[in-house]
């Protein structure tokens, strides 16, 4: 199976300027645990992480004044649509990320995280009757 066969097409996509509450309250409105955050000026394109937000948090940060340039992850490993699941398992593990933004064309195309890749490899459920 392929990246783009487990990828979400759902991108939210900010500014480096967007507080911490604010890509947090996108990403909970959206049902997602990452934001691909455009900064021309830094770069092009990162990633924000619900990880990346409690580690700020989590030290103390305040949410409504930090902004996300400065907690992107701006060495960011891509991937493309054509990746096998495998291939994106093995940068995940190796990078120790959960997300992947998949390129198509230079662009965002989707992203792919870990729990996409194990809904993939996991079983059907099977109903269990009540």
């Amino acid at each position: 199976m392929l990246v783009r066969d487990a990828m979400s097409t759902v991108v939210l996509t900010i500014g480096p300027n967007h507080t911490l509450r604010q890509a947090a309250s996108l990403m909970s409105a959206r049902k997602v645990g990452a934001a691909v955050v455009h900064d021309p000026d830094a770069g092009g394109i990162g990633i924000l992480t619900e990880r990346d937000i409690l580690n700020s948090v989590g030290l103390g940060q305040d949410p409504d004044t930090e902004r996300a340039h400065a907690h992107t992850t701006n060495n960011v490993v891509f991937a493309a649509p054509a990746w096998t699941l495998e291939e994106a398992a093995a940068a995940m593990a190796h990078g120790g990320f959960r997300h992947l933004i998949v390129l198509d064309g230079g662009e965002p195309a989707g992203i792919v995280s870990v729990r996409d890749i194990i809904r993939c490899w996991a079983p059907a459920r099977q109903r269990v009757p009540v």
